[in-house]
């Protein structure tokens, strides 16, 4: 029970719904928002060079095109462009005098005083200017920023001049205003996604919460309760059925101790107050007899045997229930049979029919110990005559005994093998039994991976015990 629980406790514990719920929001937060940072700042970066980049294209083609009328021929008027957002003008470069200009910088000075250079762009064929320039208010704020292009012409209609085109650029693109719109839209959907994860994990660790709840009010004294299994075929479902599979083991572990303790103390009451009770009329006697103390004392020493008994087969069941751990090694059953029951002169009735080496793991002294129970309990019904048979079936090694006795009605077949229980003419039979033999040799064979099961002999017409033990690999050559 305990270890069983502790087990189930320390997953459980590992599994905790609060501290997964939080971790996995956490975790999940902090890398969206990671995701995000990093989508800011490479966002921000690329969304202003593709404005600029598409600005500078449209403000260069439109003071190449400029650049290229001028050499031949004046404007009348205002410059006329082609885009609205385009604005143009044309520099004296000598006095800086605005010589013409589109509609929006009409009667305003130049755009920027600074002239085109061949350092610029490398190129001495062509001189470029391309800068932002920003005009403030009165208040020394910026008001207006524009991305300028220029290009020095000579020998123009107008002299010696530069065209400047000019876009205002993005108001939300100039400023800071693109961050922090990207970095209050990250904040709501990293909130958002918290939000979401925090329920979604909350509702999927519920049946967690459940688990958890149930096993707290799960006792020694209502081992029959079962955790309820959410209908989700995953890893929380499997950790229910799990428990429950956990909870019938303890549930029958405990069933049989308590089976154990009541069959025991029934058992062992018997002999215990019959002991006292002889002890107590032998010492009420006032002129005790020698012959009759005697008898006492055989009688005594008699049910000392059976109790002895009777205790070293609750000690080795409850060894063997407890799975405590026996050396095991490769057994040949063939030669096991011919060794511990060749005597003919203690089992005068027994013919033993072998072949072939059979070979099993398992411990040897346990094995032994179920064998010579099934001979025993078969001489004790037997007429005359036990055949014992060692053979294989399959993958499965195969011990029969065969008796020629009356055999176990059906009824009974599977009662014999409960704890004290002995049937009418095993009681006859043998008066000071403990009923433990078959029992005991039924644990030893589960605890080996086999079976043992009761039958009807059709070769003697009595009893007929099997067991059937899973065959040792065979051995590797070298």
């Amino acid at each position: 029970m305990s270890q069983g629980s502790e087990r189930i406790g320390r997953v459980l514990e590992r599994l905790r719904p609060r501290s997964i719920r939080a971790r996995v929001t956490a975790g999940s937060v902090l890398t969206f928002a990671l995701f995000t940072l990093v989508l800011l700042v490479f966002g921000s970066v690329v969304i202003r060079d593709l404005d600029r980049l598409q600005s500078t294209g449209r403000v260069d083609a439109a003071a190449r095109e400029a650049a290229e009328r001028i050499a031949t021929q004046r404007y009348s008027g205002a410059i006329p462009v082609s885009e609205s957002t385009v604005r143009l003008q044309i520099v004296e470069r000598s006095s800086g005098e605005v010589l013409a200009a589109s509609d929006t910088l009409r009667g305003l000075p130049p755009l920027t005083e600074d002239a085109p250079t061949e350092d610029s762009t490398g190129d001495s064929e062509d001189p470029r200017l391309s800068e932002t320039v920003c005009t403030e208010t009165a208040g020394g704020r910026e008001s207006d920023c524009f991305l300028v292009v220029g290009y020095a012409v000579d020998d123009s209609v107008y002299g010696d001049v530069t065209v400047l085109a000019a876009s205002r650029t993005t108001g939300f693109l100039s400023t800071h205003v693109l961050e922090f719109v990207l970095i209050g839209g990250a904040l709501v959907l990293t909130v958002g996604t918290g939000a979401v994860l925090w329920y979604g994990v909350g509702r999927a660790l519920r049946p967690v919460r459940n688990i958890s709840s149930g096993l707290e009010h799960i006792s020694a004294g209502d081992l029959y309760r079962r955790l309820p299994v959410p209908d989700s075929d995953d890893e929380i479902a499997e950790l229910a059925r799990t428990a429950n599979e956990s909870l019938e083991r303890l549930e029958a572990s405990v069933t049989r101790q308590r089976r154990f303790v009541s069959d025991a103390s029934h058992e062992l009451r018997s002999p215990i107050t019959g002991m006292r009770t002889k002890l107590e009329v032998e010492l009420s006697d006032p002129e005790p007899d020698a012959r009759a103390r005697e008898r006492l004392l055989t009688g005594l020493l008699s049910d000392t045997e059976r109790l002895e008994n009777i205790v070293f087969d609750l000690l080795e069941l409850a060894r063997v229930e407890t799975g405590a751990p026996a050396a095991r090694k490769r057994v040949d059953l063939t030669e096991l049979v011919a060794t511990e029951f060749s005597d003919h002169r203690r089992y005068p009735g027994l013919r033993t029919h072998t072949s072939e080496p059979v070979h099993v793991e398992a411990n040897r002294l346990r094995i032994v110990r179920v064998l010579t129970n099934l001979v025993t309990n078969a001489e004790r019904h037997a007429q005359g005559r036990i055949d014992l048979y060692v053979g294989h079936e399959g993958d499965s090694a195969v011990v029969e005994v065969h008796d020629d006795g009356s055999g176990v009605p059906e009824q009974d077949r599977e009662r014999v093998f409960e704890r004290f229980a002995r049937l009418a003419e095993s009681k006859e039979r043998d008066p000071g039994g403990s009923g433990l033999g078959l029992p005991i040799s039924r644990e030893i064979v589960q605890v080996h991976g086999g079976t043992l099961t009761a039958g009807h002999s059709d070769l003697l017409g009595g009893a007929l015990f099997t067991v059937r033990l899973p065959l040792a690999p065979p051995e590797s050559e070298g």
